[in-house]
């Protein structure tokens, strides 16, 4: 029995020993291929058990979803670079030999995708500082865009349009960008008008104010104002000043507003001018024009 045993794990020994290929001086076994698939499946299951971890935690306390993405995202990141040092380290290649051998071919690397690297390192800037989240909403180059995703090299958001927007990560971070939702829920946005000549500013200024308080996406109602702006060439001009947290469709409650303003306007006669441009022709007298026809 004890032979049969010994047998046993001296075949086992050997299969795990059994080269599958060699290349110079690294050879590749079945014991390494193992001990490499064990590694991938061990960093799976233990990040997989974080990630539940650390969503669960959400439920039993209030927490950004943003903050906890990035949270996710880093330690993702972080695991899988653990995971691969292991592996360098299972298959005897040594990280400090790879280095120093390829130390020239990287420099060469760096240099052609330096742009690259930049996004990189901006993507592990935007994870760690926390200011701009997964459900925020930039407006970057005149177009808003609310997040979904933010990798390691570039970021993933969706438009207006439902138009899917892929953002290098260095954009968010050297640009100029504005963050909708970084601070308040609610922003504070305008709408402008004109009226005619003659018009009652007064009752202009109500009705303004009451127009967009019946629009149900209307927040902090004791702070919505309407102002007298200027005098235009054709127009008294007016702003309107309201706060909303529907950042992102806020064209499409403006321009509910506005059906508003003009149905009210026109219920109460108060005309919205458009210019005009008077244009004179001045007569040439019958001798001009006889003189005229003779050249």
């Amino acid at each position: 029995m004890f032979n049969i045993i010994l047998s046993e794990e001296s075949t086992l020994n050997e299969f795990l020993q059994y080269r599958l290929f060699q290349l110079g001086d690294f050879s590749m076994n079945v014991e390494k291929l193992v001990s490499v698939v064990i590694i991938l499946i061990l960093t799976k299951l233990i990040l997989l058990g974080i990630r539940k971890s650390i969503y669960r935690t959400r439920k039993n306390k209030t927490r950004d979803p943003g903050s906890l993405y990035s949270v996710v995202q880093i330690v993702n990141y972080f695991g899988w670079i653990l995971a691969i040092i292991i592996i360098l380290d299972v298959l005897g290649i040594k990280l400090t030999m790879l280095l120093t051998g390829g130390a020239a071919l990287l420099v060469g690397v760096g240099l052609g995708l330096q742009q690259t690297f930049n996004d990189f390192i901006s993507g592990v800037i935007l994870l760690i500082e926390g200011k701009t989240k997964v459900g925020d909403v930039l407006q970057i180059d005149d177009d808003v865009v609310m997040l979904k995703e933010i990798g390691l090299r570039t970021s993933e958001g969706v438009n207006r349009d439902l138009i899917s927007v892929i953002i290098p990560n260095s954009k968010i971070i050297n640009d100029k960008v504005i963050n909708w939702s970084h601070q308040e829920k609610k922003t504070r946005f305008r709408i402008k008008v004109g009226v005619a000549y003659g018009s009652d500013v007064d009752k202009v200024v109500k009705i303004l104010e009451d127009s967009v308080m019946e629009h149900p996406d209307i927040t902090d109602r004791e702070s919505v104002e309407a102002r007298f702006i200027d005098f235009g060439n054709s127009s008294l001009d007016f702003e309107l000043l309201f706060f909303s947290q529907n950042i992102f469709r806020i064209e499409k409650v403006k321009s509910d507003i506005r059906k508003i303003i003009s149905r009210n306007f026109a219920a109460n006669g108060i005309n919205i001018p458009f210019p005009q441009m008077d244009i004179y022709v001045k007569e040439f007298n019958k001798k001009q024009e006889a003189k005229s026809e003779s050249l």
